[in-house]
């Protein structure tokens, strides 16, 4: 019997994948602008929404900023940061359900200080604790355990304000320790890195909401006991919609498609999937906030497997619970 060790946590941040021409296409379209929009002043957003106001510009609702576009999306993010001096505790679950035989079900609660250091700066280091319930799935052992996964730092640099700009434009970079594997729960050393582009776009003012997300993850890693070391890499994209139908409610859908590779260069792809599903986002009380999606492997390919769908590398079904505290 063998065992698939995966360097990063393909749960949460290697489940969108992308072909490199579309990526491509995706990074040249989104960096014209830009190169355009380069010499804006770093600026807060009510100073944004000011400075559209003496230009000319609409000025959303007063409500505006109760909508935080960063979690609106579901597993797809949104270019907000928050402003200046601002705190916010997030609690958010993943939840991998389902293999192509057997029982399997992994959990992985992300907990993340974040602090906006500036109007355009953001980090949040964090922890992550996971659980996994596995029977009888081939290739990996029967397993009922939870343990702490790992640590990471997610930094985050707006480079476009989306209330000056034609759509917000964030860079999001989070180094990663690992010492259990996401995967088949067994105790490994891992390290890894996520580099992603997160934008989105308000098409009507306080209503109706895009965000496109596209990303490359890396990492390696090896199972205790002096095993030989593993690398993989993933491209990531992911597309969603979001519209506030209620004054404190959102709804809307997303899309992601995932390709695994062998190897820190995109070697040699193990598979692909694409996923579909809901999304939620609602206000509980003032300044907190509860979210969600729901997605379904609707296609996919693994490597030498004819079978529809990849449950080699992915998941059948794939959910997501968050929970944010703003102080």
């Amino acid at each position: 019997m063998s065992f698939q060790v995966h360097a990063v946590r393909r749960s949460r941040r290697a489940q969108q994948g992308a072909s490199a021409w579309p990526l491509a296409a995706l990074l040249s379209v989104a960096l014209m602008p830009t190169a355009q929009a380069g010499d804006l002043p770093r600026v807060s957003s009510a100073e944004a929404r000011a400075a559209a106001a003496t230009a000319g510009k609409t000025v959303p609702a007063a409500d505006h900023d109760e909508i935080d576009t960063e979690h609106i999306f579901g597993m797809t993010m949104g270019s907000d940061i928050g402003d200046k001096g601002e705190f916010e505790l997030e609690l958010e679950t993943f939840s991998g359900i389902g293999k192509r035989s057997g029982y399997y079900l992994t959990t992985a609660t992300h907990t993340h200080f974040k602090y906006t250091l500036t109007d355009n700066l953001r980090v949040a280091p964090g922890f992550t604790l996971g659980t996994h319930n596995i029977s009888g799935v081939p290739e990996l052992e029967d397993r009922n355990a939870i343990g702490i996964h790992e640590a990471s730092v997610e930094i985050r640099y707006k480079l476009l304000d989306r209330h000056v700009a034609p759509f917000g434009f964030t860079l999001n970079f989070e180094p990663i320790v690992s010492r259990i594997d996401d995967v088949s729960g067994r105790r490994i050393e891992g390290y890894g890195a996520v580099l992603s582009a997160l934008m989105d776009k308000e098409w009507v003012p306080n209503k109706l909401f895009s965000a496109l997300n596209v990303g490359y993850i890396v990492g390696a890693s090896q199972l205790r006991g002096g095993n030989p070391w593993s690398h993989d890499s993933d491209l990531m994209i992911s597309t969603a919609v979001s519209y506030k139908f209620f004054p404190s409610v959102l709804f809307g859908v997303e899309a992601r498609y995932l390709q695994a590779f062998d190897g820190c260069g995109l070697d040699r792809q193990k598979g692909a999937a694409f996923y579909v599903g809901p999304t939620f986002s609602m206000t509980l009380a003032k300044n907190v906030g509860l979210s969600g999606s729901w997605n379904i492997q609707a296609a996919g390919k693994a490597l030498d497997d004819p079978r529809a769908l990849d449950l080699s590398n992915f998941e059948r079904h794939q959910a997501l619970l968050r929970l944010t505290a703003h102080f």
